[in-house]
């Protein structure tokens, strides 16, 4: 049986072991059928092992960073409480510091801190009160958003960490803010996801919170609460999104661990109403943005209702270098977005940082 071999050119057999069966092949003419059928069937195998290599390259970098830089779950004592953190990538590389929102804790970034692990040293914190930190009681912890900061400040100083990038989600707004400010040199750049630094962005979800600060009463906590019950907390990662099916039930069903705990909803109703003492800060916040222009990066959930596009606007009007992002989906946009969050991140942060190029 004669072959023909004049279609085939060394200069394309790109993959080392495809020249040697080219080889083979010439060997295969003298060998009959039998061989032929053979050399196809190994030929076959290099070739799709080939193109199974190249479509899953996102996935086998994936599975490599992970083995090469897993998550570490650790606590360090801070203010003498337990504050539990994940750590994930290489000490050296530049560090985001990622201070999570309501009602969630730092299981909020597992995804990112995968993704992101090769190139950035990740560090993602509990609040008191939050995920696996210590709760103290309120008599011997007073729940406050500048406690909170200077827990997240504490925190930061007993890692030892002198520079890094801060991603702001939600309660973690006016958490980074405060410390970005009060060390306007050390912070790198800002991601911001979803959270508010400007009037334009309290909008209706905010006029029950409103009316508690006004006036702290029983009656006008009720509405409060509904957002720490289950079917509150599945409303904030399910309202705004493309699909709900592709939300993990596993979060709210984590969050409510720490929610439901002994003394937490009181916790939950103490911030809500503290939250009143951001918005005077709000100027404070918009001078420093424009005094340090810090790079800034916004990877908003457009269809967020508690923090809508409105607030995300704002920012343009302070900040000259920044990367304006809106997705179509919810709150906790890292959800359904965050491979494009991380490749966002990655962009960014190689433009905007030497040290990551």
């Amino acid at each position: 049986m004669n072959i023909n071999l004049s279609n085939i050119s060394i200069s394309n057999l790109k993959h080392k072991s495809l020249y040697y069966d080219y080889n083979a092949l010439k060997i295969c003419q003298r060998l009959g059928y039998a061989a032929l059928v053979l050399f196809f069937l190994v030929l076959s195998g290099v070739i799709t092992s080939a193109a199974e290599e190249k479509s899953s390259m996102g996935e086998v970098k994936s599975k490599s960073t992970v083995s090469q830089n897993p998550t570490m779950y650790k606590t360090v004592k801070v203010e003498g409480l337990d504050i539990f953190y994940r750590e994930a990538g290489t000490k050296g590389a530049p560090t985001i510091l990622l201070l999570h929102g309501f009602p969630t804790s730092s299981h909020m970034f597992r995804c990112l801190m995968t993704e992101l692990s090769d190139k950035f040293h990740l560090l993602a914190p509990d609040y008191p009160g939050f995920g696996n930190s210590d709760q103290p009681s309120m008599k011997e912890f007073d729940y406050t958003f500048d406690n909170l900061a200077k827990i997240s400040e504490g925190f930061i100083n007993k890692l030892g960490i002198k520079k890094f990038s801060i991603y702001l989600m939600d309660y973690g707004a006016p958490v980074g803010f405060r410390i970005a400010e009060k060390y306007p040199k050390r912070v790198e750049a800002l991601i911001i996801q979803n959270g508010n630094a400007y009037d334009e962005g309290l909008l209706e979800f905010w006029d029950p919170i409103k009316k508690y600060w006004k006036d702290k009463t029983p009656e006008n906590a009720k509405p409060l609460a509904e957002f720490i019950t289950f079917e509150g907390v599945k409303w904030q990662y399910t309202h705004g999104v493309r699909n709900t099916e592709a939300i993990n039930p596993d979060n709210w069903n984590i969050d409510l661990r720490h929610l439901t705990r002994e003394g937490n909803p009181e916790i939950q109703l103490a911030l809500f109403y503290d939250y009143q003492s951001n918005v005077p800060l709000y100027p404070k916040w918009q001078k420093y943005f424009r005094t340090y222009q810090p790079p800034t990066l916004i990877v908003w959930g457009k269809n967020d209702y508690i923090f809508p596009a409105d607030g995300a606007h704002p920012y343009k009007r302070d900040l000259k270098n920044i990367d304006f992002n809106l997705l179509n989906t919810g709150h906790f946009a890292l959800e359904e977005d965050c491979e494009v969050i991380s490749e966002h991140i990655r962009s960014f942060m190689e433009k905007n940082l030497s040290s990551t190029q």
